[in-house]
């Protein structure tokens, strides 16, 4: 069966979260499922080995340029696209009467979307949830799962060097703001707690942005610069088995943190200026807020305030 579902939010975070009610789909009717995704979300990046997704196909159409599948003409380009396939049915996660459009146009027989002209207050887990029941009849309770193939990972191993009988830990130290980017200082405490009682190898992973190159600069000047290797020359597809070879990960809210997540690492969650839903929607995301806050969403601007002590004792917790 030709199944597609669109998920058109824009970051890879989305993207993962999104990513039980796609298995779910694929379980449902024993198919894989492909995807209509943006080119922010990065998916062909890391979806490529998981064995519920199909086709992935890249929605060329964001705010800032007049991409493929912009406009008029970039809607018939869209048709002609997605056409081709012959899918028989499709999921919409959106409001917008524009898929709804194109879905008829293309001869899908088969139409799921959420209700029109709703695109307000819509929960980023909440909404598919309901959606997905009152549509399908399924209850989706299960974590994001990214899948990788053993021979990558063993690659991996022997490439960087892994030894399993220290504990491996990716610092996710990127992110997409600045308020999100937790001080070098914090990162350098906990290693130097953690490489007292354990015997450690940091992997660190960030971007080619100024300010994640400072953070970056930073720790590599420390005198634990020994005990770490630099991930920003890899690309997500090349750091998946690496993240996947360590025994927990620590992330700001970033792409690392919610692929962490989905790859089954126990991974530490620090959430300084973005709503806690995106660092607890996963069993295996641990939340730390800034010290005096109840709870964490934008404008907390909390980055300064997150506890070394309180990320050390958690990463004892879960490795002991």
């Amino acid at each position: 069966m030709k199944i597609l579902a669109v998920q058109n939010r824009m970051g890879i975070g989305d993207t993962v979260i999104f990513l039980p009610f796609i298995k779910a789909l694929s379980k449902k009717f024993n198919s894989p499922i492909s995807i209509l995704v943006k080119k922010s979300s990065k998916a062909d990046q890391y979806l490529h080995q998981t064995n519920y997704i199909d086709k992935i196909i890249i929605l060329d159409r964001d705010n800032k340029t007049n991409g493929r599948h912009s406009g008029i003409l970039g809607n018939l380009n869209l048709i002609k696209d997605i056409k081709k396939y012959n899918f028989e049915k499709i999921i919409i996660f959106n409001s917008s009467v524009r898929y709804r459009l194109i879905s008829k146009f293309c001869g899908i027989q088969e139409i799921y979307q959420y209700p029109l002209f709703q695109k307000s207050r819509q929960h980023i887990i909440d909404t598919p949830k309901m959606f997905i029941k009152n549509k399908l009849d399924l209850i989706v309770n299960e974590d994001p799962e990214v899948q990788i193939d053993d021979k990558s990972i063993i690659e991996s191993i022997k490439e960087f060097q892994i030894n399993k009988n220290e504990t491996n830990m990716l610092l996710g130290i990127g992110g997409s703001g600045s308020t999100k980017r937790i001080p070098s200082r914090i990162f350098l405490s906990v290693m130097k707690k953690i490489s007292k009682i354990k015997k450690c190898k940091f992997f660190l992973a960030t971007g080619k942005n100024y300010e994640e190159q400072i953070i970056l600069k930073e720790i590599l000047q420390s005198d634990l610069r020994n005990l770490c290797v630099p991930l920003d020359n890899c690309s997500i597809k090349e750091t998946l088995p690496i993240i996947k070879s360590c025994n927990l990960s620590i992330c700001n809210d970033s792409s690392f943190s919610h692929l962490s997540a989905a790859l089954g690492i126990k991974t530490i969650t620090l959430m300084a200026d973005t709503p806690l839903i995106y660092g607890n929607y996963c069993s295996n995301m641990f939340p730390i807020i800034p010290e005096g806050e109840k709870t964490v969403s934008h404008n907390t601007l909390g980055k300064e305030k997150i506890s070394p002590q309180k990320i050390f004792d958690k990463v004892t917790e879960i490795i002991d």
